[in-house]
């Protein structure tokens, strides 16, 4: 069956105009949503409606593309942007399937395509008999292309984007970045983060070796952006220096006496907040100083598998841990935070009672997230997309989901 497929923003890359030729060679109709002069540069070849007016117009402006292209598909990279989630509630209203992209949910060979949404939003069951069950009848994990996706590339596409985006204030001036934070601030960061860690980088290995081989036991809290969708939106947490106070204290109070706790940074911040500062403060307020371990980088692997714990809001760190078996606890709803894999004790209680994932439930949970969820490939470079592609095309015309399959 034809389909007339809508594109709305996707990620700073050639991938949503390579999915379309794609879907293009097999007689299906292509039309896009341009929001800003960086979704024009990234898409060239196909045909295109602007939207320039105040967001509070979105819905109506759809409805027209709906009607007069005959959409059926609604593809977006992340559904929570702000285009994106009334985008969504739009296409729901007349009928139209959304198809919503996201990093994978394990990485890096595989990208999430779900219908609908994803993360907090993903129909995935949130009943861990499901998946014991469901991934008992599957066969072992899928097998995944591995392809080279230096982060040069990434960070090439993403300066082609946005300095397209000068001309947002002439030909798109309503347009508001998602990020919350402009590009020349986010590169400043990125120059002066990365430059600080080429001097630093040896001894922060050291020091996470240190604490991951030494005698007392520890914890970790692995940091995310402050820009992530899933902290803004789905979680209690307003920033991750909200998060630091919040953990350190429940940590300080109930957490066993000769533990310790490592806070590692994400490392794609842009050093818009003095982490070692905010830590070193908290150190003083609750009396813990000396038992707390802030890194910039290094060791994850030998941090993670050697934890008494980590503690997360909904970082993919999750799935990490819990395939180091290493208990988990997780202050917001992400799709692994179930019982038997993530702890449901409020967090005070974790530092005494968390206890190890489920290993055989682990492997089922994840071996149905890669059927029902995952594709093989990438967003940022020429071999990931080419994969990525070839493996979104068949998910995205088949009539019902990998999930649906399943279900």
């Amino acid at each position: 069956m034809k389909r007339s497929f809508l594109f709305l923003q996707g990620p700073c890359t050639p991938f949503f105009e390579r999915l379309a030729d794609a879907l293009e060679v097999q007689g299906h109709e292509i039309h896009r949503v341009n929001f800003c002069a960086g979704d024009v540069f990234y898409w060239r070849k196909h045909p295109a409606s602007w939207f320039q007016k105040h967001p509070r117009h979105l819905p109506e402006f759809l409805e027209k593309i709906y009607r007069c292209y005959g959409i059926t598909d609604q593809v977006l990279f992340g559904d929570q942007r702000p285009v994106h989630w009334p985008a969504v509630q739009a296409a729901r209203e007349y009928g139209v399937r959304n198809h919503v992209f996201e990093e994978g949910y394990f990485r890096p060979r595989w990208i999430t395509l779900e219908r609908e949404g994803v993360n907090n939003h993903s129909l995935l069951p949130n009943d861990p008999q499901w998946y014991w069950e469901v991934g008992g009848r599957l066969a072992e994990d899928l097998p995944a292309a591995g392809f080279k996706s230096p982060f040069i590339g990434r960070a090439v596409h993403d300066v082609a984007y946005h300095v397209a985006g000068v001309l947002n204030s002439l030909i798109f001036p309503r347009y508001k970045n998602h990020a919350g934070i402009s590009a020349p601030v986010e590169y400043a960061g990125y120059i002066k983060r990365f430059t600080h860690l080429r001097f630093i980088r040896e001894r922060e290995k050291i020091r996470a070796r240190k604490v991951a081989l030494g005698k007392a036991p520890f914890y970790v809290l692995p940091l995310q952006l402050n820009t992530d969708a899933q902290i803004r939106h789905h979680s209690q947490f307003s920033d991750m220096k909200e998060l630091i106070e919040h953990v350190l204290a429940s940590f300080a109070r109930h957490a066993p006496a000769d533990a310790h706790i490592v806070i590692k940074n994400h490392p794609l911040d842009i050093g818009w907040m003095n982490y070692p500062k905010i830590v070193a403060n908290c150190e003083k307020q609750f009396d813990i100083v000396g038992r707390v371990h802030y890194l910039e980088e290094g060791g994850w692997a030998m941090l993670g598998s050697n934890a008494r714990g980590v503690v997360t809001v909904n970082s993919t760190a999750g799935t990490v841990a819990l395939e180091y078996g290493v208990p988990l606890k997780a202050l917001s709803d992400p799709i692994y935070n179930l019982p038997g894999l993530a702890c449901q004790l409020p967090l005070d209680d974790f530092w005494h009672e968390g206890t190890r994932p489920n290993v055989e439930l682990f492997k089922r949970f994840r071996r149905c997230v890669l059927h029902a969820t995952q594709v093989n490939g990438g967003f940022y470079s020429g071999e990931a997309i080419a994969l990525a592609v070839q493996n979104s095309v068949p998910v995205l015309t088949a009539e019902q989901s990998p999930l649906e399959r399943l279900l």
